[in-house]
């Protein structure tokens, strides 16, 4: 049984040896010099204005987040959708009730303002 999983191992070794090798291979030869303006941060190729690094609000964060997570459920619709008529009614009902819990917690992220954008 394992046996049908092989091929997959190969490819896995495979690219883990690429990935090993690419990396070592630009350590090894690549450019090593650092001059300041190397190091200096890059901004549009203008010169920077401020502090490089700043904060950036958690919202920012929660909104993506909550984008991925709805983006990612509504995902699970596709396979869903090209096989409704084989499940008939129970997979009607699975769906609904996936669709419910969904709705749910998009309205408790509404309520919460998680949503507004100041």
């Amino acid at each position: 049984m394992l046996v049908s999983f092989l091929p997959i191992l190969v490819l896995f070794l495979i690219a883990a040896f690429i990935a090993v090798f690419v990396i070592s291979a630009s350590a090894i030869l690549g450019p090593r010099k650092n001059t300041a303006r190397k190091l200096a941060p890059y901004e549009s190729g203008m010169e920077p204005i401020g502090a490089a690094i700043r904060r950036i609000p958690v919202k920012f964060y929660v909104v993506a987040m909550l984008f991925i997570i709805f983006d990612i459920e509504v995902v699970f619709f596709y396979p869903y959708a090209l096989v409704f008529r084989q499940l008939a009614v129970p997979g009607l009902l699975a769906m609904g009730v996936f669709f419910l819990v969904l709705v749910v917690g998009f309205i408790y992220e509404w309520k919460k303002g998680a949503l507004k954008w100041e």
